[in-house]
């Protein structure tokens, strides 16, 4: 059963603004509750949320954010790590319970976490896979100096050639003549 809106006093519905019901309710107050505080008709409520652009919570949601709202402060924290220390995006702190980016986003903020541009996630996330970059670049010289072919290094790692040449230069290996393919040959002595 919805509350009774109490009647607004002069004014006081123009200044309720959608933006100003928006942040209650994400702060967890129910629509119910911006019924009962604002005097406006359960519907009303509901209009300014939507042209506010809220993202509705399902009733479940909203008994879980009020029974704890320590199990948010604890799913901020877990976000926060992964965001800082494993170099997720808010892509994937949504999909690890923040539920959208948007969410994901706030909740970073919430914990005094900075979201991070695009290139700042990329180069973090290319310091984080260099070393098994160099791994696999030493282990392709040695494949290469044993003979094997470019494409063939490629197609058995399943990446491009070129890809497989810029890891053979970050190996620093000595390059064969175009069109060489086998172990490196010893030039022929003159008798």
């Amino acid at each position: 059963m919805n509350p009774q809106p109490q009647p607004p006093a002069a004014g006081q519905e123009d200044e309720i603004t959608p933006q100003a019901l928006r942040k209650q309710y994400e702060a967890g107050a129910t629509v119910a509750d911006l019924v009962a505080t604002s005097g406006m008709s359960y519907g009303t409520v509901l209009n300014r949320l939507r042209t506010a652009g809220t993202v509705m919570r399902t009733s479940w949601q909203t008994r879980r954010l009020r029974e704890n709202g320590q199990a948010r402060r604890r799913l901020a924290a877990r976000l926060r790590t992964l965001y800082d220390k494993h170099g997720a995006t808010l892509t994937d702190l949504a999909a690890a319970g923040a539920g959208t980016r948007r969410a994901a986003r706030r909740l970073l903020i919430e914990t005094g976490g900075t979201p991070r541009t695009t290139q700042q996630t990329l180069r973090m996330r290319t310091a984080a896979d260099a070393p098994a970059r160099k791994k696999l670049a030493v282990s392709l010289r040695a494949r290469y100096e044993a003979g094997a072919s470019v494409p063939e290094l490629a197609e058995e790692c399943h990446y491009s050639v070129a890809t497989v040449y810029r890891l053979l230069h970050l190996a620093k290996t000595r390059m064969r003549p175009p069109h060489r393919h086998g172990p490196t040959r010893q030039p022929k002595r003159r008798s």
